[in-house]
Order: structure tokens, then C-alpha cells, then sequence
């Protein structure tokens, strides 16, 4: 069935896929001993005139630099041994030991109440225990400055409730400090020597760490230091640490900090994104481009820079700079670049602009947000005359290969497929009996599953599952998502008594093959933008697993943290602790993700957000990755397709070909369930 005439057009479509030896390792990463490899500009794909700009600006304020690509010293300047006092990148640097914490479980998550571990927490001043607020901060509060510390960096009082506003504090973070001290019984600077600077190659004389100047020197007889301020480092150690982030927190081979904290430092969290800014003329939009203690561009107020890009900020700017989707970083310090003080961008934008700007590999010009597949060399499509398109006027199209061989979707703010429905549904729901060429579309009404409601106020279907003869719905609209399921292949549906309430507000389901057949394990994927609407797009994906057989049990469901030892997934029940399975900042949205059994990887397509209406011009992304979590690599990018891309797209399993090299997918472009052939190998 799956080698049907479906596949017809693949000897008119060449692309060419490269699968590893069964134990072989790819890895071209690079890693400094104790000195970094040089190469030039131009051999890692950078116009050396347009990099030297960033250079000519920074030395505007003297000092030092470096810009590292691919592994690779390509620029310098100034003295790199000297150490420059680094003001608030500490504060990037010292949350680290954060990253430390949680991978020891000294810390078991960041949605725990400082107090738990430092019971002195927030006093003095003893007006802080008047407000009623100190039980309520968080360790995150702290790492995201909105705990409501004022700014000094000694004892100071609370300026809002937690959480409820963003304000820029070096006391708030010192706080934190104080707890990863506790929690250690240890200085900071002894644990940070040991398990993260020494390993990446940081000596003593490379990065100090001085005596913390606003508060006594020690607490229960331990060095005190702090996070607001206090390091100094020359831009060699600072170069380390950016390329330890942008490796996401390994170093040869050994995970130093989890991956999924590099994830969650490096964009903005839903619960901070659009807070009121505390002294906005000095911190603008703050709260819109700044994670855990570093800021970034994940709003794309530097419109040059990709959304990925993020980095450390201290007085007189020094500079730790990371851009994953360029493979670059970047270091500097020195004297100061923006004479108001200030966090407006158009300061630094001088120095990072050119840097981006100067990558002339047309592959990374393309910000993809993931390396280019190891597996997966090309991917080509057929004409875009060949598309066949039905159900003109419906969008949507969530899809599963349920027990009696047919295909299952559903589709949204139309009238389905010939005959088509008189009333204009927000969710209807098909059969699909056949493969392309020769392939009809059902439609199969339902009182108990049909909604009727235009655009975000109806309810609509995001992921279709077929599992031991049941369909199982994700269906969105509803605050925020809530799931079906029909024992008879839909003509009949009941609904869940409970809903996700937080995020997953665009969620669809992982497919394997016929009536979930050659599943990885006993357990259903979901996978989401992490935002409660689906209008909206998000900086990173979520992910959550539940047992096949408690589908209907909310109890049921874990949620993905990160990745633990030897790169195994960390569940956990609490849906505030859930980490990212994917980021792409501001990019995040509709998707579909199904198991093609043949090249054994898992194919994630993805819509890319964008300004265009997408039913008609947009971009499209499919990434590959051998776990149901990854990692992650980019098999497809193209921000502007050759046809509009539509909300949704996928790859149903019944139409791969046995060896998993020809796929047809399904897209709503122009409103219609539209197929396209696509081949990945000659």
C-alpha cells in the first residue's frame, strides 16, 4: 500500500541522503585546549572587511576580542590575558552555578520558593516581611528579575509582588547567589574552579572572583560572593563560557550544566514576556528580550541579528556573545560603548550586526535554528504543478493511520471535502480511503465531534492519534486544549472532563504507523508551541508523554525538563518545570510530527511564522532527530517556500515508502488538503 502510486513522481526528483555506519560518530565540533585553533575569516565563511567593522566599533572603547566560529579563533584584538572587571555579565556567568544545582538536584526545580533554602531569605530590611511577598518568591523570580528586589546590590526592599512586574536588580540575583552557596556549603568561586572553569580549560589567573562588597564576607562561615557583579576575566575565559553555552553546556564530551538549562537561559519565558518594565526609559522593553540573567534577541528588536542570538551585558559593555544558528561567539571588554548607560540595543547593535552580517554561507545566512542534518543531505520536491488539492475552503488537517487501513483528519473553518457540508465548520472531521493519486476524501458528520465558530473562537483540531482502534483529538480554542476520542472511527466522540490549562495551547500528537504500530515504547508523544494560544508563536516547543492507556487521565502526564546523563530525558509531573524540546525564538508554531520508519528518524515539519498570510506565502522548516526529543537537526528550511506552506503540515505515515526515502506531505496551503511528493534519497 505504501509503495502505491503515490510515489510515481520520485524518479523525476533527485536528492541525496547519507546514513551513518551502525556505532559511527559524526562530529566535526572543535575545542580549545589550551589555546584556541586560528583560521581565517574567509575560511569559515566570513568577509573579513564586513567582520572587521564589529572590531573597529568595539575599540571605540578599547580593550579586547574575539570572534570564535565553527570551534575557530577568526578575528582578535587588544590584550587577551588581560582581565577586565566584568560588572553584571557576572551575572551570566554566576548563574552557571545555577545550572550546577539542577543537575545535582540540590535545586529540584526553579518554581521552588527561595525561602526552602536560605532561611534568612530577604531580610533585612524587615519591611520586606511586612509586604507578605518573600513566601512567594521563587528561585525563578530571582534568575529573571522579577522577584521585585530594587536595584543596589546590598539588602533592599521589595518593590512589586513577584511576578508581576520586571525590574533590573543586582540584589535580587545575589540573593540567588546565596542560596547555590547554601545549598553547596561551599564558596562559589571554589565550586565554579572545580566543576566549571577548570574544565573548560579557566585558570586563576584567567577569571577572579572578588569578595562580595555590599554585604558581610561570609554566610554560616562560608565565602559569600556575588551574581549582580564582581567577576573579572580576560576575553579568553570569557570566549570559554559563551562556547560551553552555545555547545549546550557540554565540553568534550561531558555534560558540565544541563542541556536544558542552556535552553531555558537563553530565551523568555512565557510567564515574563510583556511584564511592565520598572524605570522603562532606562530598560525599554526589558522584559520582552531577556531569560535567565542574559539577555537576547528574541523579539528581534536588532533586526539583523537572527532571534537566537543571546548574551551577557555588564557596565562598560563586556560582551559574552552566542549565536547558535551561526555557530558563532563572540567576546569583548573594555571601556564603555554606550555613553547613556543604558539597555537600549542600538548600543551593541554596532558590534553584533557586523558580525552576523559578515557569515556568507547562504546555508547559514538562512538562520536555520538547527545544524544541517547528518542524515538527511537534501530534500527535493516535486513540481509544484504536480500538488494535488481537495476540500478547497479547509484548513487544518491533523492526520493518523487508524486499524481498517484508512486515514483519519480533521479540518477547520470550511465545509470539508465533495459533498461538502452545507454549515461552515470550525472542526469537521474525514476519511481518507486510498493513496495519491487515486485517493477520496469522507466526511463523516458527528454531533458529538462537529464545532461550529470563525477563526480563534471556535474550537479546532491540532492532533489526530489512532491507538488499539481508539481516535484520540487535541483540540484547541477551549482554554487551551482538550482531548477527544471516538471508539467508533468518529461518528460518535466523548470529551475529557479536564483540559491543559498551561500552555500546550496548540498541541498534536506524534504518529508511528497503522493503529500506532512500531511505537517507540508504550507511551503517546504530545507536542506544542509553548504559549496558551495558537495564534501566537513562541520561542520554544514543549513536550509532554503519558502511558497509551491513560490518554484520558490527566494524572497520566509528564512533562519534558531536559536531558540528563548520557543525553536521557528527564520527565517530570509538574507542568511549571517543563523544559524545551525545541527553540526557534519567535518562530515557534503549528506543527505535525510523525516516525518515518525507514530512515528510523523522526520528521518534524513546522510552519515558520512570519508576517505573510500563510495559506498563501510562507515558510516552511522539517527537522530530523532519532529520539521522539532529538537533538534536533534541520533537514529542510526555507523561511519562503515555493508555495504558501499553510497553518499545518505533516508527513502521514501510510504514504512513506518501505525505505522511508519518499514521502508525500500533507499541507493546508491555498485552504485545501494539499499533497506533495517529496524524496530524500536518489
Amino acid at each position: 500500500m505504501r509503495d502505491s502510486a503515490c510515489f510515481l513522481l520520485a524518479a523525476i526528483i533527485t536528492s541525496v541522503v547519507i546514513l551513518p555506519a551502525a556505532g559511527e560518530v559524526h562530529s566535526d565540533e572543535i575545542w580549545p585546549m589550551s589555546a584556541w585553533k586560528q583560521a581565517s575569516p574567509d575560511e569559515m565563511g566570513m568577509d573579513a572587511a564586513v567582520l572587521g567593522r564589529a572590531r573597529e566599533y568595539a575599540l571605540t572603547g578599547g580593550g579586547s576580542g574575539s570572534v570564535v566560529r565553527h570551534g575557530q579563533v577568526v578575528m582578535r584584538w587588544g590584550d587577551q590575558k588581560q582581565r577586565y572587571d566584568l560588572k553584571s555579565s557576572t551575572k551570566a556567568i554566576g548563574v552557571t552555578a545555577v545550572g550546577l544545582a539542577l543537575k545535582d538536584s540540590k535545586f529540584k526545580g526553579l518554581n521552588e520558593p527561595a525561602k526552602k533554602y536560605h532561611p534568612g531569605f530577604g531580610i533585612p530590611p524587615e519591611s520586606n516581611a511586612d509586604t507578605g511577598w518573600l513566601d512567594k518568591i521563587t528561585l525563578f523570580h530571582l534568575a529573571t528579575q522579577t522577584a521585585g528586589f530594587d536595584k543596589p546590590g546590598g539588602y533592599t526592599k521589595l518593590l512589586f509582588e513577584p511576578g508581576t512586574k520586571w525590574s533590573y536588580s543586582d540584589g535580587g540575583p545575589n540573593w540567588l547567589a546565596e542560596c547555590v552557596t547554601l545549598v553547596y556549603g561551599k564558596d562559589l568561586n571554589t565550586l565554579m574552579f572545580e566543576r566549571v572553569f577548570g574544565p573548560i580549560g579557566i585558570k586563576a589567573s584567567d577569571l577572579t572572583w572578588r569578595n562580595n562588597a555590599y554585604r558581610a564576607k561570609e554566610i554560616d562561615s562560608i565565602k559569600r560572593r556575588e551574581f549582580g557583579s564582581g567577576i573579572s576575566a580576560n576575553v579568553d575565559a570569557m570566549a570559554r563560557i559563551g562556547y560551553l553555552y552555545l555547545r549546550q553546556g557540554k565540553w568534550q564530551g561531558k555534560q558540565i550544566i544541563p542541556d536544558g538549562f542552556v535552553d531555558m537561559v537563553r530565551v523568555v519565558p512565557e510567564a515574563v514576556r510583556g511584564l511592565a518594565v520598572v524605570k522603562k526609559e532606562s530598560y525599554f522593553n526589558a522584559s520582552d528580550h531577556y531569560g535567565l540573567l542574559w539577555w537576547n534577541n528574541a523579539d528581534g528588536t536588532m533586526a539583523n541579528v537572527p532571534r537566537d542570538a543571546y548574551w551577557s551585558w555588564g557596565l562598560y559593555d563586556s560582551l559574552i556573545v552566542v549565536i547558535p544558528s551561526l555557530d558563532i561567539v563572540a567576546s569583548r571588554a573594555g571601556k564603555s560603548l554606550n555613553k547613556e548607560s543604558n539597555a537600549n540595543y542600538k548600543s551593541i547593535e554596532p558590534f553584533i550586526e557586523p558580525i552576523v552580517l559578515s557569515v556568507k554561507s547562504e546555508s547559514s545566512r538562512a538562520v536555520q535554528p538547527y545544524p544541517s542534518s547528518a542524515v538527511i543531505k537534501d530534500f527535493k520536491w516535486a513540481p509544484v504543478e504536480t500538488i494535488a488539492r481537495k476540500a478547497s475552503g479547509s484548513d487544518n488537517w491533523p492526520i493518523t493511520w487508524a486499524d481498517d487501513d484508512n486515514l483519519y483528519t480533521a479540518y477547520g473553518d470550511g465545509w470539508g471535502f465533495e459533498p461538502k457540508t452545507k454549515e461552515k465548520l470550525s472542526l469537521g472531521i474525514a476519511k481518507i480511503i486510498g493513496s495519491p493519486p487515486d485517493f477520496k476524501g469522507v466526511n463523516i458528520r458527528t454531533k458529538s465531534g462537529e464545532r461550529t465558530g470563525q477563526g480563534a473562537k471556535g474550537a479546532k483540531a491540532g492532533g489526530m492519534l489512532c491507538v488499539d482502534g481508539v481516535l484520540y483529538m487535541l483540540v484547541r480554542n477551549i482554554g487551551n486544549s482538550q482531548i477527544a476520542w471516538s471508539k467508533d472511527h468518529g461518528k460518535t466522540w466523548m470529551w475529557c472532563d479536564w483540559k491543559f490549562t498551561v500552555s500546550f495551547g496548540c498541541p498534536t500528537f506524534l504518529n508511528f504507523g497503522k493503529n500506532y504500530a512500531g511505537a517507540r515504547d508504550e507511551f503517546v508523544y504530545i507536542y506544542s508551541p509553548d504559549s496558551d494560544s495558537a495564534y501566537k508563536p513562541a520561542d520554544r516547543m514543549v513536550m509532554a508523554r503519558v502511558a497509551k492507556d491513560k490518554i484520558r487521565e490527566q494524572g497520566g502526564y509528564e512533562f519534558f525538563k531536559g536531558l540528563g546523563g548520557a543525553d536521557k530525558p528527564v520527565w517530570t509531573k509538574d507542568i511549571s518545570d517543563r523544559g524545551a524540546v525545541f527553540i526557534n525564538p519567535g518562530k515557534c508554531y503549528r506543527s505535525g510530527i510523525s516516525y518515518n520508519a525507514g530512515l528510523k528518524r523522526y520528521l518534524w515539519c513546522q510552519t515558520i511564522y512570519g508576517s505573510d498570510d500563510m495559506r498563501f506565502k510562507g515558510g516552511l522548516g522539517i527537522f530530523d532527530g532519532p529520539e521522539p526529543w532529538g537533538p534536533w537537526t534541520t533537514a529542510y528550511y526555507m523561511e519562503d517556500w515555493d508555495v504558501g506552506p499553510g497553518e499545518t503540515s505533516s508527513f502521514p505515515t501510510k504514504w512513506m515508502s518501505s525505505d522511508g526515502t519518499t514521502c508525500c506531505l500533507l499541507f493546508s496551503g491555498d485552504d485545501c488538503f494539499s499533497l506533495r511528493k517529496g524524496v530524500f534519497q536518489d
